[in-house]
């Protein structure tokens, strides 16, 4: 595996947004087919598009998304670690406005 992002999002609203337009998308094509008959499959290829594939690939994106930041994967010597990253900058704005008195 690879430090790529995978299915990942660049933020969790637009990722959330694609699973909305995939996920509707799906169940419309279906849903209106006795409405429409079957033109309305062709929104079938449109969620698939905006689910990159399948609504199982769209959820280990959506945890991929919110863990993005968090977890750190390290790997020495053919053993593979996975850490929860340290968070820096939530300790210095805290530090820094005890610190400071206006």
């Amino acid at each position: 595996m690879t430090d790529k992002q995978g299915y990942a999002s660049a933020s969790l609203p637009r990722h959330l947004l694609r699973g909305a337009v995939g996920l509707g998308a799906l169940i419309g094509s279906f849903a209106l087919l006795p409405v429409l008959g079957l033109g309305s499959l062709l929104l079938a290829p449109i969620g698939l598009l905006a689910l990159r594939g399948c609504p199982a690939c769209w959820a280990i994106g959506l945890m991929q998304t919110i863990s993005m930041g968090r977890l750190r994967r390290a790997c020495m010597d053919g053993r593979c670690e996975l850490t929860v990253a340290r968070s820096t900058r939530s300790h210095q704005d805290t530090s820094s406005s005890h610190g400071e008195a206006r």
